[in-house]
């Protein structure tokens, strides 16, 4: 007996994947393997696994990639102190490549011949998702439903989940939901009264944040302690990555920290508003940079500043396994073995502010800075150096 051909989904468990999943089996003869990427999001396992064996899938994979997605992506990332547009730290552009990669090993792992996502037509993750897959697996077929079915709107798929006897969630009936994408390093929130961006954004879209009106009225201290341009210790408790960014997230979270609204450019050419939380993030970031000021030198730290824009816009565009986003990271992590040391920070009502920064590097020097009369710095040469640079006035 020939067996089925395979396909393997990118499934959440809820409506939409749902419905791909019920599509797939009847538009395609092929078996359907469901394969859910732990990253931190808000996940119901049992829900996962019920809804799809409800609909007859016999093989669910559930991979908890947490401190992988930390380590390999959002340090990475840190590092090169990558946002998007001024404002976005880009929690959901990073975390899709690792979707992908992995998706593309189980579908090789089971022999599938096609891989298939629940992004939409107008949106960037279709491109992040397909850029990992041909990456991966370039011979491996992709299915991208909303490209090619015909559920066209949020009716359409409300009435085909009833005909299928689709549990439909009760925040699902009727108007369409805010869309919410979230993992371990951000929450986003797009749609409903949010498209229209003369609207404020309503304080139930927040979901790891308070309010910076109702944080605490007495400030709270973080210390970050980092290794190699990496943060793994926590006021003096070292914490493995994920953990790490739990913390972090629960810190600047109750403090208001992390909030923003924005109106960005998809890669496509769209125009989105939206609103994105990444509490562990901004202090991660904000600590990051405090720590290479006093360990790194002007030329190495400014070499970062000049690729940072085009570095942050190819992980928003997909390109995380490009050759130029590889190159690029080997300008980030120019001397990072020398970014050691600790930051403190203070954190109130929404803002961070730094308190402190420690290392045992030579790059700040006490001594060259001091307003106290010193022979570490020959003062007789500056008129030299302004002589020299002058020239360049004119040419």
């Amino acid at each position: 007996m020939k067996l089925k051909k395979r396909i393997v989904l990118a499934y959440s468990g809820g409506l939409d994947t749902s419905i791909i999943l019920k599509w797939l089996q009847e538009n395609y003869n092929a078996e359907i393997i469901c394969y859910t990427a732990d990253i931190g999001q808000e996940i119901n396992k049992k829900k996962i696994i019920t809804n799809a064996k409800k609909l007859g899938v016999k093989s669910i994979i559930i991979k908890d990639l947490k401190n992988i997605f930390v380590k390999d992506y959002v340090f990475p990332m840190l590092r090169g102190h990558a946002i998007y547009e001024g404002v976005y730290l880009l929690g959901t552009s990073i975390a899709r490549p690792l979707i992908a990669k992995d998706q593309i090993r189980i579908a090789k792992k089971y022999k599938a011949y096609a891989v298939s996502h629940g992004s939409t037509g107008k949106g960037n993750d279709q491109i992040r998702f397909e850029l990992g897959y041909h990456f991966f697996g370039p011979k491996i077929k992709i299915i991208a439903p909303w490209r090619i079915w015909k559920l066209n709107s949020r009716s359409d798929l409300i009435k085909y989940a009833k005909e299928h006897k689709i549990a439909i969630p009760k925040d699902k009936k009727g108007a369409p939901p805010f869309s919410v994408d979230d993992n371990l390093f951000h929450t986003s929130t797009e749609g409903k009264v949010l498209e229209n961006p003369k609207n404020s954004a309503p304080e139930i879209v927040f979901q790891r944040t308070v309010s910076p009106e109702k944080a605490p009225r007495k400030a709270s201290f973080v210390t970050i302690r980092f290794k190699n341009g990496d943060p793994f210790e926590v006021n003096g408790k070292k914490l493995g990555p994920a953990k790490l960014l739990e913390k972090l997230n629960q810190l600047a979270g109750k403090n208001g920290i992390g909030r923003v609204d924005l109106v960005e450019n998809r890669f496509l050419g769209i125009k989105s508003r939206g609103v994105y939380e990444t509490p562990g993030g901004t202090l991660l970031i904000k600590a990051h940079r405090a720590i290479e000021s006093v360990t790194l030198d002007k030329e190495t730290m400014h070499k970062k500043d000049n690729i940072m824009s085009r570095y942050a816009e190819l992980i928003y565009n997909g390109y995380w396994y490009s050759k130029e986003r590889f190159n690029l990271q080997k300008i980030v992590d120019l001397k990072r073995n020398k970014v050691n040391g600790s930051v403190k920070l203070k954190l109130y009502k929404g803002n961070v502010i730094i308190v402190s920064r420690m290392t045992s590097g030579k790059a700040y020097s006490m001594k060259k800075v001091s307003f106290e009369e010193n022979k570490s710095f020959n003062k007789k040469n500056v008129e030299k150096f302004i002589n020299f640079h002058k020239k360049k006035l004119r040419s």
